[in-house]
């Protein structure tokens, strides 16, 4: 894979965990290391703490989600719940995915091999349309 086409999956798969994570949190507050592991069931990819945890920071920062350290014996453990900005948000996000964006989405990840011969033909100028 070439650098602009890896870049545009490493992109995409940082936004959707973004979206996922907020999704993760609306069920009930979670540690991190329980954030890794349910994105990485989800998915269906190995997700590091490195990929996960920067995201939960920026979550943080932006006000989208809140931690709360608790005391489990000698372990300290960071629980992260939403907060309203962050309900508004994924309820946003929620509405963009009813429109018609959502259908395109849908019916992008049930296809699942794309073939060149079943893509519409171009116009002379390169515009389809």
């Amino acid at each position: 894979m070439v650098g602009k086409e890896k870049e545009l999956i490493r992109t995409m798969m940082t936004n959707l965990s973004r979206g996922a994570i907020l999704w993760l949190l609306s069920q009930k507050p979670m540690s991190g290391y329980s954030v890794v592991k349910e994105l990485e069931e989800l998915t269906g990819q190995h997700l590091t703490p490195g990929v996960v945890y920067p995201l939960l920071y920026e979550l943080e920062k932006e006000g989208f989600i809140v931690g709360e350290w608790t005391q489990k014996g000698r372990r300290r453990i960071k629980y992260y719940s939403m907060t309203q900005r962050g309900i508004e948000l994924l309820n946003r996000l929620r509405s963009f995915l009813e429109m018609p964006v959502g259908e395109v989405l849908r019916e992008f990840v049930e296809k699942k091999n794309w073939n060149a011969a079943e893509l519409p033909a171009s116009a002379p100028n390169g515009d389809s349309s």
